[in-house]
């Protein structure tokens, strides 16, 4: 190794030591295949007193060394804080299960009580979630806060493993006195589908603790967002709903709105390019007119909606004290329709929180919810009004799932 690399190498390992208990070897793009290769990593570790949070993100670790970075955080009881996403870079995918059950050994057998566990950007499959379950399913995790696992491609097995690891966490946390309440839940990307988001729509209505919820691109239709509709309303504390790049259409915008009434402290919505289209539009902006009094942010761009629907909505947020951006943009607008929108927002002095807006996306699509604006606006506002009644081997190439994931709309 050149003495520069050497050079390099020194002045990165002298930054690990970042305080608050956290050692980080974030970022160093560092192949570690055996025990040799973590030597350092596992003397620090073993040496760290009050070793509190572990990142070990953008490196890529073997079998051999994690089994090794395993055991050295046996004795690691105060461990709190996992970072360990984009880790598994160049790896097979039937290497990751293995590593991460040796990971998640090591912390069981130290007695570690996790708030923070991160494995996003992982590509690990179903497969990958079979090895944390009995990491998740243990006290470990039983007073786990946030829970990240983006851009995993877990799919429908997946998030079926998932959701049921979360609900025995939640038993048996219960049953010692202290349930499981899981603050923050990511899972975009992960091709979760109806069944997938159902799954874990149970395990989000049993715990009812979540304040964020982000789970864009996974192939959701109205379906699965009935269900996770569903889960929100047991989950008062919600502030943040990311369904970004799923399909709603009119039963799951519905279903939202009716959720969403029985919210107040929700800050942030992204229904964006979730084809609420205008009536659906029009069903939540009869809730904002009534319910969400601190929201700050709401993206409905790339919906299917048209001028009127959208100038409802933006007549439902203009009395919000703490609204900053509504976003309308992509929708069926046209030239004349984004001016009359823009118009329509300066004149109620609060034109600082439109989003760009682009010019026409085409037509709304023909279908029955769709026919007319002025009896879409009579009829979705008299639908929220009512209660609702629905209750291979492979080689990771990169940091998580390669191509495109967006559901077809």
């Amino acid at each position: 190794m050149a003495s520069d690399d050497i050079s390099q190498l020194a002045d990165a390992l002298a930054k690990t030591h970042v305080g608050d208990g956290e050692l980080s070897y974030k970022g160093l793009g560092r192949k570690l295949d055996d025990a040799d290769s973590v030597e350092d990593l596992v003397h620090e570790i073993e040496h760290y007193q009050g070793l509190r949070a572990l990142r070990l993100e953008g490196n890529t670790v073997g079998v051999e060394a994690a089994r090794a970075i395993a055991k050295a955080l046996e004795s690691k009881d105060l461990l709190q804080r996992c970072y360990w996403s984009d880790m598994f870079t160049g790896r097979l995918r039937s290497e990751i299960p293995t590593a991460l059950r040796s990971l998640g050994s090591g912390l069981m057998t130290a007695g570690a009580r996790l708030t923070e566990l991160d494995l996003s950007d992982n590509a690990f499959g179903p497969d990958g979630v079979k090895g944390i379950e009995k990491l998740l399913r243990s006290p470990c995790c039983h007073t786990l806060r946030e829970l990240r696992l983006n851009n995993c491609g877990m799919g429908v097995g997946g998030g079926k493993i998932l959701a049921e690891a979360l609900i025995e966490c939640h038993r048996q946390s219960s049953a010692h006195g202290a349930p499981l309440k899981l603050r923050v839940f990511v899972a975009g990307r992960n091709r979760l589908e109806n069944d997938g988001a159902s799954a874990l729509a149970k395990a989000f209505q049993l715990m009812g603790s979540l304040e964020e919820v982000h789970m864009p691109q996974n192939g959701i239709n109205h379906l699965g967002v009935m269900a996770l509709a569903s889960a929100m309303k047991h989950n008062p504390e919600l502030c943040v709903l990311n369904l970004n790049d799923n399909t709603f259409t009119k039963k799951g915008t519905m279903a939202m709105a009716q959720a969403l009434k029985y919210l107040r402290n929700v800050q942030v919505i992204n229904f964006g390019d979730c084809l609420v289209r205008s009536e659906g539009a029009i069903a939540l902006a009869a809730v904002l007119r009534d319910g969400l009094p601190i929201l700050k942010e709401l993206n409905l761009s790339f919906g299917e909606i048209t001028e009127a629907a959208a100038l409802v909505v933006a007549h439902a947020v203009m009395d919000k004290p703490h609204m900053e951006k509504l976003d309308l943009n992509g929708n069926c607008l046209g030239e004349e329709g984004c001016e009359a929108l823009r118009e329509a927002m300066e004149n109620m002095d609060r034109g600082d929180m439109l989003a760009s807006l682009s010019d026409d996306e085409g037509e709304p699509d023909d279908e029955d919810d769709d026919e007319n604006d002025n009896a879409e606006i009579e009829d979705a506002e008299d639908d929220v009004s009512e209660d609702s009644s629905e209750d291979d081997e492979e080689i990771v190439m990169g940091n998580g799932t390669k191509g495109n994931d967006s559901p077809e709309h």
